[in-house]
């Protein structure tokens, strides 16, 4: 069996159960090939958490690879030796579970005529629908040039950790080791400059499913890679030789604060102006904070919509954000929250999912309703426990739904999530000139403004 390696760099990743694609979407990541054999990574996701006092960073990934090859592997950069470890293989399912949005219910009656409680109204309906939702040239005499610090096996994967101190020795290596790289001399350069350490993967295509045509298609056993830097970084630029035209990528990111991406590629061209939108329908006001932020950057917002406006973002409510004349798509910000003990006894299985709507009609029939002893008296005690509802929930009551299985199996994150920590997911389609560089995330602000404003609730601007 000959090896071929796809050298992926550490993408973000798509979930699976929460992208739709309506077409195939080229591959994030620096790809090695089997004989120029196209290889393509059409979903990719990736959960970063982040220490600022400690410096470390850790990120997991699970790439999912379609192609021609025989083996998969995939070569991921890091500032620092990573430590690898094994993570749940559905771990993204569970986090794609987790992190739906809300809607907001009401109480309503089946049996009693729609103008028989006005009291309730139809405010639910102003939420919309749910979102579906990788030394020295002096020294090269005296040491290898390419030094195998870590070998193992982490799942389905065996890798090597290596350090290399010549690019085109790091070439020469990886094709001496039949890994037939995609790539140039120049796309290894940037990160042997930097001092980064590579990881190598292999991936056992006898966990594969195998199509007719004699492809692979699947997910690899996610694993995360922990490591210490100066900041949160994402190395994207290694993906670039990867990608034709685009590629779409789901970050999930933990961090004392929110976080964001920075410059243009901030998710606040889409966020603030889907607040603003949302401000005068939503019953009791904004939630998770949506009016304080507005608030607190009242003075930057014209300026915000102008620069976003320029660059073609424009926003339509309700709607997915299109691209702009280059091609290019604003990062869109999906679910965030600061998590405290009650969400994380969620995972635990000690405090509820959703919410549960109260069912005003239990115990009574259709038939109760045509006798004319019973219903005057059925119709008084679902009113009073329409009313009692309304009482309790003005605003509605805040449900999600998913498969109960897939609620009890949400154990597996417990020990991954922490209470007083920020999650942020954010979605972002990248074109191949918008990866020049690698990615820094950084807390959500617009200037000495700090966002912590929340996004756990279907707003009526929210795209479907």
């Amino acid at each position: 069996m000959r090896p071929s390696c796809v050298c992926w760099l550490m993408v973000p990743a798509a979930l699976t159960v929460a992208l739709f694609r309506p077409e195939p979407v080229d591959a994030a990541c620096c790809y090695f090939s089997a004989q120029n054999t196209d290889i393509l990574q059409p979903a990719q996701k990736v959960f970063l958490t982040w220490d600022p006092a400690k410096k470390l960073e850790s990120f997991t990934v699970q790439p999912k690879f379609e192609g021609n090859a025989l083996d998969f592997g995939m070569v991921i950069p890091t500032p620092t030796q990573p430590k690898l470890s094994e993570m749940p293989r559905d771990f993204f399912k569970h986090f794609a579970i987790y992190s739906i949005l809300m809607r907001r219910e009401f109480a309503h009656s089946n049996l009693l005529p729609v103008n028989q409680f006005r009291g309730v109204g139809g405010g639910g309906a102003l939420y919309g629908a749910a979102l579906g939702s990788l030394r020295e040239d002096d020294k090269a005499e005296k040491k290898p040039s390419v030094v195998v610090l870590e070998q193992g096996v982490v799942g389905s994967l065996d890798y090597k950790i290596i350090e290399a101190s010549r690019a085109d020795d790091l070439y020469k290596w990886l094709k001496d080791n039949k890994y037939h790289y995609a790539g140039d001399e120049s796309s290894l350069n940037f990160y042997v400059q930097k001092k980064w350490i590579f990881t190598v993967m292999k991936i056992d295509t006898m966990q594969m499913k195998k199509n007719k045509d004699g492809s692979y298609a699947g997910d690899v056993t996610p694993t995360r890679f922990q490591f210490s830097s100066d900041k949160l970084i994402y190395p994207l630029k290694i993906t670039q030789i990867s990608v034709k035209d685009k590629t779409e990528a789901l970050f999930y990111v933990q961090a004392p604060h929110k976080c964001d991406l920075q410059g243009d590629l901030s998710y606040q061209y889409t966020w603030v102006p889907m607040l603003q939108a949302a401000s005068g329908c939503t019953p009791g006001g904004l939630p998770g904070r949506g009016a304080d932020w507005l608030a607190a950057i009242n003075i930057q917002i014209p300026g915000l919509v102008a620069k976003g406006q320029a660059m073609g973002f424009n926003f339509v409510s309700g709607q997915r954000p299109q691209p702009n004349a280059k091609g290019h798509i604003p990062t869109t910000m999906e679910w965030a929250r600061k998590l405290t003990d009650a969400d994380i006894q969620i995972l635990q299985g000690k405090n509820a999912y959703s919410e549960t709507v109260p069912d005003v009609d239990e115990g009574f029939t259709e038939a109760d309703m045509k006798d004319p002893k019973k219903a005057a008296a059925v119709t008084k005690v679902i009113q009073a426990r329409l009313a009692k509802a309304q009482q309790e929930r003005p605003l509605g009551y805040l449900v999600r739904h998913a498969p109960s299985d897939d609620v009890r199996a949400l154990q597996q994150l417990a020990g991954h999530l922490q209470a007083g920590l920020f999650i942020t997911k954010f979605r972002k389609t990248f074109m191949r000139d918008e990866m020049n560089d690698d990615l820094v995330i950084v807390a959500a602000r617009l200037g000495d403004q700090e966002d912590n404003s929340e996004y756990q609730e279907i707003l009526p601007t929210s795209p479907p």
